[in-house]
């Protein structure tokens, strides 16, 4: 079996976990360590809890009102899966898509902090899985200048993935591949500029990007990684790549020129973002950002190569 086949799978298996029975909520808002421990339990097993999927579907548990991370940075996603808003002079860019049935909170959300859908001009996707590229079908039709950005592997990962859900409970589709982009490549859009790297181990076509925020007079570089966890891992190979990918990430945080000081992930339990919101938007007048923290990221990979190398052994020991 190739891996766009074990990719697809565990994407089903994922989707086709979400209930639409009247099931016991799991948690009481939106609790980023009680989160985690499910995901992680999930990566351990690949066996979701049927009230986990039923609570990932809920639209009414999954709102969160969209706020202002930077000057230029709106958080617009639900509980689970970030989406993210970066203004620029000329346009928006879009990081991934949300999945159904929260794309319409996504569109509005993305009205609510005045961004016009047709000012925005890139989708920047992180990877193939639906709850990061599952809204680009409804969304490429209403937004009429934009170009959908991910990496090759991805691209075929997604089609794939979207192709096996059809006759599960919840099947989903991709749009056609658009914009292609590999390591290192820079997307402009007005005075930002936006630097893709590669980071496969999450699925083997993940890109993490990398982009300028302003809050005040200062300006900080900030990266979105693109997949955190181990729930579609296949063999040690990949493991290994997972690894790999964290010292792509670690490098530019500890660069000398323009550090990446930010980390504006793609799931906001994994490093509770959703608990630092209430701190940035409450901050006084000329109070640092929370969410400049280089720190708080490097201890994050340090964390995640911990859990990595964990299942590596595991791998290695079942001989794949």
């Amino acid at each position: 079996m190739n891996c766009q086949s074990l990719l697809a799978g565990a994407t089903i298996a994922l989707i086709s976990s979400f209930g639409t029975a009247a099931l016991a909520q799991p948690f009481e808002g939106c609790p980023s360590k009680e989160i985690l421990a499910q995901f992680e339990e999930f990566g351990r097993t690949r066996k979701m809890p049927p009230e986990l999927g039923a609570w990932l579907n809920n639209p009414k548990a999954q709102y969160i009102e969209p706020w202002k991370a930077f000057d230029n940075v709106y958080y617009v996603g639900v509980c689970w899966v970030s989406s993210w808003v970066i203004r620029t002079s000329d346009g928006v860019v879009l990081i991934d898509t949300l999945h159904e049935p929260h794309v319409d909170q996504l569109i509005a959300n993305l009205r609510k902090v005045g961004a016009d859908l047709a000012d925005i001009k890139y989708v920047l996707m992180t990877h193939g899985h639906f709850d990061h590229v599952g809204g680009a079908a409804k969304l490429k039709p209403l937004l009429p200048n934009a170009k959908f950005v991910m990496t090759k592997i991805g691209w075929s990962e997604a089609i794939a993935a979207a192709k096996q859900s059809e006759g599960t409970p919840r099947p989903w589709s991709m749009i056609d591949q658009d914009v292609v982009v590999g390591d290192g490549n820079v997307i402009r859009s007005g005075n930002n500029t936006f630097g893709v790297l590669e980071t496969p181990g999450h699925t083997h076509g993940t890109a993490s990007y990398t982009y300028d925020v302003k809050d005040g007079t200062k300006t900080y570089r900030a990266v979105t990684v693109g997949g955190l966890g181990l729930n579609a891992i296949e063999n040690s190979k990949q493991v290994e790549g997972y690894i790999a990918s964290l010292d792509t990430i670690k490098k530019p945080v500890e660069q000398p020129n323009n550090p990446v000081t930010v980390h504006l992930t793609t799931h906001p339990f994994s490093n509770g973002l959703t608990e630092l919101r209430e701190k940035v938007v409450s901050r006084a007048p000329n109070e640092p950002n929370p969410l400049v923290d280089p720190q708080g990221l490097l201890d994050q990979v340090a964390y995640l190569r911990k859990g990595a190398e964990e299942r590596l052994a595991i791998e290695r020991k079942a001989g794949r």
